[in-house]
């Protein structure tokens, strides 16, 4: 199930050539469970049709401030009472200016006045447009307001010039409608995760590593910004997009790992370590290529540092060490190796991944993990998808930290 199911979206369409693209973000709300109403104002009608967004949005499209049909309703009232949140895509700088000064000359501009809820604004125009004082100024005041604005990208667009203004992709208005949906619960917090693989080099074309995809750390690190924390991700080499909003760090190597969470330490109050850091380094990695052409190669390797004992070392001499959180991948004695790592690493919460099912794992999508904590308490969870497991592990974290506080 989707962290979307059910939730009531209020989708405001104005003058924008991009007002085609979000055709698709409908579409793509209605997957995950979203109830989609449509808001159209009179030059977004010329773009793309409400015809189109009605079949589209499975609901009628609202253009008038006069409702035809139920003239006893008050469309601006009824339709801001009645959904979540409020997400205007693409926002022309004629509609930013509008709800900037608080006009109320067509039904948009009256809903936005009437909405108490979150309000999601993407603007897609013209560089020179975005780029105007009084553009960025209407832009600031509606920050001021309250709402969320989410910037446009950079690019090619329809007038053929580049640069700011191109409406922001899916995946990026996706995370933006979580946050603005999310509990805040993590507002305040600095959380440091660690995320991915690690490689160790034994000479410049090999190297030792694991299938790790950092999938569910990168899942942590989205679900905490969502939430309101201030997120710091140091991730081993994946294929992923770091999550928007968060300051991403690239390592390669278990030391480079090290080194780059001991420099941050100091700042964060929770730490999530759920990276899969190699155990063992080649003792001297080779400065050329190793040819093939021996019948055995022996290679001496070495520990590398274990960065989550380390960090529980500290915490035992330490009265205000952050919140520590570990991960472990076990395909048998799930229990007993979680509960041996939870005392051994001295960590609030260590959050074990059954890898020996093939729903689960490294490049699953989905996880089935049992949460243990330093109170006792456990928590088995059913099999979920990563961001789902993700929000259920912070649910964990705010509780512990709450009880103990």
């Amino acid at each position: 199930m989707s962290l979307l199911t059910d939730k009531k979206i209020l989708l405001g369409i104005s003058g924008s050539i991009a007002a085609y693209k979000v055709a698709d973000w409908v579409r793509a709300l209605r997957r995950e469970g979203c109830q989609v109403t449509v808001v159209m104002t009179e030059s977004a009608c010329r773009l793309i049709t409400p015809l189109t967004m009605a079949a589209l949005s499975g609901n009628p499209v609202h253009t008038s401030m006069f409702a035809a049909e139920a003239p006893e309703k008050i469309p601006h009232i009824n339709l801001a009472r009645e959904h979540d949140l409020l997400v205007i895509a693409p926002a022309s700088a004629q509609t930013i200016a509008r709800l900037a000064h608080g006009l109320a000359d067509n039904l948009l501009a009256t809903i936005a006045l009437a909405f108490s809820g979150p309000v999601l604004v993407c603007p897609a125009m013209n560089s020179v447009m975005f780029q105007h004082p009084a553009t960025q100024a209407n832009l600031a005041t509606l920050r001021s307001y309250g709402h969320m604005v989410l910037d446009p990208d950079c690019g090619k667009m329809a007038c053929g010039e580049e640069g700011p203004g191109r409406l922001t992709d899916w995946e990026d208005a996706r995370q933006a409608i979580l946050s603005a949906l999310a509990p805040q619960d993590l507002a305040g917090e600095q959380v440091l995760i660690t995320a991915g693989p690690t490689r160790e080099s034994f000479d410049p074309v090999r190297f030792l590593s694991n299938p790790s995809t950092g999938k569910m750390g990168y899942a942590m690190a989205a679900t905490a910004r969502q939430r309101g924390a201030m997120v710091t991700l140091i991730s081993g080499p994946t294929a992923l997009v770091p999550p928007p909003g968060v300051r991403y760090i690239q390592v390669t190597s278990a030391a480079e790992m090290q080194a780059q969470v001991m420099g941050c330490l100091a700042a964060n109050t929770i730490i999530v370590k759920a990276a899969a850091v190699s155990d063992y380094r080649p003792a001297e990695p080779q400065p050329h290529k190793v040819k093939k052409g021996q019948a055995a190669l022996s290679l001496p390797l070495v520990a590398n540092p274990d960065i989550l004992k380390e960090l529980g070392d500290r915490r035992r001499t330490s009265a205000n060490f952050p919140l520590l959180i570990g991960f472990a991948a076990e395909s048998r004695d799930h229990l007993a190796e979680g509960n041996r790592k939870l005392k051994e690493k001295n960590l609030d919460l260590i959050v074990i991944n059954d890898i020996s099912g093939t729903e689960t794992g490294f490049a699953a999508d989905t996880n089935r993990v049992t949460l243990l904590d330093r109170n006792g308490g456990q928590e088995d969870m059913p099999l979920l998808s990563k961001e789902e497991t993700a929000h259920r592990i912070w649910d964990a974290v705010i509780r512990l930290r709450t009880d103990n506080r």
